[in-house]
């Protein structure tokens, strides 16, 4: 059998796939018991949940002095954590929803994992504001709901309270989002169920859909609605998370570069989180067809491209503080980059830009050991960012005389601990009950980039150049 393939368009999913075979890839790892490896990656993972939810019971209890805050460093560990995982959690919803409309056709071998990937984000950021209330158990208060307390309302102009709106109508339309395109796959397990009570489940969750025409529309319909909804919360979610910061007067703070610089790298650290997902999920899955060296070099230049404008915002915001020729802005930056937590300044700096840079060379992008440790690089740097400038611009603040340096508690890193448990025990048990790659979106990219008449011509147009490969 010979397949054409075109000299211009690679195709996006390899081996030579039929309609079929996409089908029992995908469903193989649903229909399997789990492996020895998940069991363990698993019981790692919530081994540090159960951490987070010991420590977390325990700052409730005792209250929120168990932290390392003082008078100066009112902010640290938990908003630094909630900032991360708002970051996180970006990148699904960029992938699902911008490069969907931008008719982006690889992005639909990696668009599921990367929407669950954002469910679960914005669930472990949402509980770092509700814990940092200290009285978790009134976070109620903060719903516009019917209540008996007259005139007395939340403060509209709280952060807290932006972050709440904005944290649950993310996580809403994510959550959404996510279940919509489920549907044709739910439907997929549901023909192909053995047992009564998985066939029972998969006919629930799959609202009856029966692969119509007439389905087809609708959902498609919904689909492009939902990702033109979504589209905006990518860059409004995580603005509304910078004026956190920027409606202040904290020099270090106060800056209107603020909202690009955190969706830019809100971005960045998402894709970077992908990358580590993927890369691992593409060997032990056994996906290496279905997420190919093409797809992680085209995350590995965004990677690049957002990395670049996380870069040029550092520059502009020194720059500024010197421009400003105010004394208070220049010695907020002096002090990161020289000052007692000048070492997590450089190492910000060194994985967010500097290390980065190694992805100009297309044999990096494509070197698969390469790419996974870069992810982590890039995480930890992001991290690192967030903490400089929470902790840097507060912990020497306007009167020497109540300066002091910021160290976290045991409690503080048992929760960040759990949260990176919660996420990443939430996301082994998508990945064995639910589709990890999206069946009906990867089959509709078969026929790019091929032409042969046997395997599958969905939006098939004719290719102008063309070569015979026998196989």
């Amino acid at each position: 059998m010979s397949t054409l393939y075109s000299k211009l368009r690679k195709p996006i999913i390899e081996g030579d796939k039929s309609l079929s075979q996409v089908t029992d890839d995908v469903a193989k790892t649903l229909e399997t018991k789990p492996t020895k490896l998940w069991w363990f990656a698993f019981l790692l993972a919530l081994t540090a949940l159960v951490a987070g939810v010991v420590a977390v019971t325990y700052q409730i209890k005792m209250g929120i002095g168990t932290w390392g805050l003082n008078k100066t460093v009112g902010w640290a560990f938990d908003i630094t954590n909630f900032v991360f995982w708002v970051g996180i959690g970006h990148a699904g919803t960029l992938i699902s929803a911008i490069l969907f409309l931008f008719r982006q056709r690889w992005r639909t071998s990696i668009n599921r994992s990367a929407e669950a990937m954002t469910v679960f984000a914005v669930i472990c950021a949402g509980l770092f504001p509700i814990i940092h209330m200290g009285r978790p158990w009134l976070f109620f208060w903060i719903a516009p709901y019917p209540n008996f307390r007259g005139p007395l309302w939340v403060n509209f102009r709280s952060p807290l309270l932006w972050d709440f709106f904005a944290i649950s109508t993310y996580f809403t339309i994510s959550l959404v989002f996510w279940y919509i395109g489920l549907i044709p796959d739910l439907a997929t397990l549901r023909d192909r169920a053995k047992t009564k009570i998985k066939k029972a489940v998969y006919r629930v969750t799959s609202f009856g859909w029966n692969g119509s025409v007439r389905t087809w529309n609708r959902y498609e319909t919904v689909y492009v609605l939902l990702a033109a909804l979504a589209t905006p919360l990518v860059l409004s979610v995580h603005s509304i998370v910078s004026m956190d910061f920027a409606t202040s007067v904290i020099p270090g703070w106060h800056t209107t570069i603020f909202p690009p610089y955190f969706v830019a790298g809100a971005i960045f650290s998402g894709f970077a989180m992908v990358l580590t997902l993927m890369i691992i999920a593409r060997k032990v899955l056994n996906y290496q067809e279905y997420i190919t060296l093409d797809h992680i070099e085209k995350m590995c230049k965004v990677i690049l491209a957002t990395g670049g404008i996380v870069g040029l915002a550092y520059a502009t915001e020194m720059f500024m503080a010197w421009y400003s020729v105010n004394e208070y802005e220049r010695f907020v930056f002096i002090n990161r980059a020289l000052g007692p937590f000048a070492w997590a300044y450089w190492i910000m700096v060194s994985c967010n830009v500097i290390i980065p840079q190694l992805l100009w060379f297309k044999k990096l992008r494509r070197s698969i050991v390469f790419v996974f440790m870069m992810s982590i690089v890039i995480n930890i740097g992001m991290w690192f960012e967030r903490f400089v400038i929470i902790v840097t611009s507060i912990h020497r603040d306007f009167l020497p005389s109540s300066w002091a340096m910021y160290k976290p508690s045991i409690i503080e890193i048992a929760t960040l601990l759990g949260s990176f448990g919660l996420f990443f025990s939430a996301f082994l048990l998508f990945a064995r009950f639910v589709p990890f790659i999206a069946i009906g979106e990867v089959k509709g990219v078969l026929g790019y980039g091929r032409t042969n008449k046997s395997a599958p011509q969905i939006g098939h147009t004719p290719e102008p150049k063309l070569e015979a490969v026998e196989e």
